[in-house]
Parts: structure tokens; C-alpha cells; sequence
């Protein structure tokens, strides 16, 4: 770009400007480009402008002419480009569909969703039926149903969350589930279920023997939020009832169960399905069922030598289980002389838990992102 000298006459600062012109790509290189020719200070045609102040009188008229034609031209030239530059603009907020797509951000499934399924697919493949249902419930299928009746001290192992104002048959917030029973045999909803178990009792109510199911679902209890505990978590719940059911099923099924959601836990040459090798039957109470049992799996990260996971022992326990009372029969109406069952439930935080070594449960429930997308998609 040359300094800007009148004395080369409007004709050469034609030429000039043209080929300046040229070199114009954006709309603050255009508007450069007008201040440096027709600005009012400074300028190319401002400097013809002061020239002709002192010209010979000879040429002053020729070189008015001269550079009243530059101004116009230079004007003119400058409205052009600039139209041309605004045609060729991108319109505001407009994609530019020449740049490369963002790939899309892909989810991943909720670690308790990923155990939910598996467990879900292991007892469908054994042929049971997968249940679930109102997570509001009353105190006849929570409790009395399930041989613990009013003041049974079984109930202290439960510490529950009571509704403030019950919830009747005809209110609108009852749920789904529950809306149309009869008012006698629908008895007032007081609570948010502990257990998963009330599904039980309620499939049985409606269907003879033989049954074989899981109910599965988010249950409540008066728990304080730490490493080990939730207000709310998710249970699982199995019943098995028929002719000759015995201790023996039952052992064979949790085997089959253990085995598939932890391969690890068989010992190391072991057969499937040798079921001594690395499952566990401990005597304890629960009120529903008898006898009772807690279950425990060889500890799989230490093949049962003693860990930090399984507390030196070799071992993990992993649920409760048991034979089903004869009360629990008579409350639903079968013939504990006709039929046996076995019942066992667990937690699916506590299997996600061990699967993963995640040794704080708050971690299923914050949302961190980070957490999150370790599992599979």
C-alpha cells in the first residue's frame, strides 16, 4: 500500500485504488479501504482536495474535475464490493455444513440397571415369572401377611417410613396397581414397602400353585445416608411354591444364580454347578421364613485364602433365603400339608457393589458423570 501523494494526479490514483480494491475480502478491510480514499481527513481525495487550494490555475480546473470523478468512483466502487461482501455473508446463527459433524455424546446404563437386567435374565432362563408393583403399601401385605403381626418384634429389623395421611382405594394418587379393589379387601396404604416380599403375598392371593417368581424393585427404610446405606435401595425377591419343593432347590438355584453373576466364585478346576465349592448356607431368622439361612459365595477376589473384601474369612455374604413358613401359606389361603416353598432375597446394591469393588453406595445415586461412564453403555 503506497503513501498517499496528490502529485501523481487522480488519473494514477485511479489505478491505485483499484488495485487495492482488489485485495478486499472482509467488511473491516472494505471500510479501511474508505477511510484511506474519501475520508474527510487524511484521504486520498481530501488531499486532492488541499492541493487544489494551491494549484496553477491552469490545471486547478482539471484537477477539481479529476477528483470530484475519483470520489465518485471510489464510492461507488466501495458501495459494490460491499453489496457483494453482504450477499456472500453467513446469515446470523447459520451452520456451517462445510465444517465436520460432533459426533454424538453416547449414554451409558446405570450400573444398578446393568446388575437389575442380568439378574432379571438369569431367572428368566430358569423360568421364573419377574414381577413388580406399588411401592406404596399397607400394613396387612407388608407385615401381617408375612407372619409378623402387630407388636412382633420382627418389625424393629425394619425400621419403616409411615405415610403421613393414609392413602384410601378411591384417592386419585393411589397407585395404578392398586385402583379398583373393593374397599373391604383393599385395606388403607400406610407406608412405603420395606421389601419386595408384599409382591409375593399379592401373586399369591390371586394364583394357585405351583408359582415361581422374582419381584424386583426399589424398596424404603429409615436409613441414614453413609457408605453402607441408603433410604432407598433396590431388592430382589424370589418365591418358589409346588409339590415336594425342598432346601435342596433352593440350594441348587442360588448356586446357579451365584455362579452366573460371579463366575470367579468357583474354585479353580472346580465343575459348574458344584455348588460346595463356593456357596455357603449360615443358619438365621427371618420371621417369613423356617428354617432360615444366610447365604454366603467364596470371596472372588481372594479365591477364599482371606482379604480386606471379605474380612480375612474367604467369604462374602450376599443375601437371606429360606424355607416358606406355614403361616405365610395359611395367610394366602394354601395348604401348607400340600405344599413347600423356598424364598430368598437380596439387595442390588450390594451385587453391584461386589461385581465392582464400589465401596460407597452414595455413588450410585449422585450422578457423577465420571462414576457413570466406567460401565457399559
Amino acid at each position: 500500500m503506497s503513501s498517499i501523494d496528490p502529485s501523481i494526479g487522480p488519473d494514477r490514483a485511479r489505478a491505485l485504488f483499484r488495485a487495492e480494491l482488489a485485495e478486499v475480502r472482509t467488511d473491516a478491510e472494505l471500510q479501511a479501504l474508505r477511510t484511506r480514499w474519501v475520508g474527510r481527513k487524511g484521504s486520498w481525495v481530501a488531499a486532492f482536495m488541499d492541493a487544489l487550494a494551491t494549484a496553477a490555475p491552469e490545471i486547478k480546473k482539471s484537477l477539481g474535475r479529476g477528483a470530484n470523478e475519483l470520489k465518485k468512483e471510489v464510492e461507488a466502487a466501495i458501495a459494490e464490493r460491499g453489496a457483494a461482501l453482504a450477499a456472500t455473508k453467513r446469515p446470523a446463527n447459520a451452520v456451517d455444513i462445510t465444517l465436520p459433524g460432533r459426533a454424538p455424546v453416547l449414554g451409558h446404563r446405570h450400573p444398578l440397571s446393568l446388575i437389575r437386567d442380568e439378574v432379571i435374565e438369569i431367572f428368566t432362563r430358569l423360568g421364573y415369572q419377574v414381577l413388580e408393583g406399588p411401592e406404596v403399601e399397607d400394613d396387612y401385605h407388608n407385615f401381617e401377611a408375612l407372619n409378623m403381626p402387630e407388636e412382633h418384634p420382627a418389625r424393629d429389623m425394619q425400621d419403616t417410613l409411615y405415610l403421613q395421611t393414609p392413602l384410601m382405594p378411591s384417592d386419585p394418587e393411589m397407585p395404578g396397581d392398586l385402583k379398583g379393589s373393593p374397599l373391604h379387601s383393599a385395606p388403607p396404604l400406610t407406608l412405603l414397602r420395606t421389601h419386595t416380599s408384599a409382591m409375593q403375598i399379592r401373586h399369591m392371593e390371586k394364583h394357585a400353585p405351583p408359582v415361581r417368581l422374582v419381584a424386583i424393585g426399589p424398596v424404603y427404610r429409615r436409613d441414614n445416608l453413609d457408605l453402607t446405606h441408603t433410604p432407598m435401595f433396590h431388592q430382589v425377591e424370589g418365591l418358589v411354591v409346588g409339590k415336594g419343593v425342598t432346601l435342596a432347590d433352593l440350594k441348587g438355584t442360588l448356586s446357579a444364580m451365584a455362579e452366573a453373576l460371579f463366575p470367579s466364585t468357583r474354585a479353580d478346576g472346580a465343575r459348574s454347578g458344584q455348588a460346595a465349592d463356593f456357596i455357603r448356607f449360615r443358619p438365621s431368622f427371618f420371621p417369613y421364613t423356617e428354617p432360615s439361612a444366610e447365604v454366603d459365595i467364596r470371596c472372588f477376589k481372594c479365591k477364599g485364602q482371606g482379604c480386606p473384601l471379605c474380612k480375612r474369612t474367604g467369604w462374602i455374604e450376599i443375601l437371606g433365603s429360606g424355607m416358606v413358613h406355614p403361616a405365610v401359606f395359611e395367610a394366602v389361603g394354601y395348604n401348607s400339608e400340600e405344599v413347600t416353598g423356598f424364598a430368598f432375597g437380596m439387595g442390588v446394591e450390594r451385587v453391584a457393589q461386589l461385581k465392582w469393588g464400589v465401596d460407597d453406595i452414595r455413588l450410585f445415586y449422585e450422578n457423577d458423570l465420571r462414576f457413570l461412564e466406567q460401565f457399559g453403555l
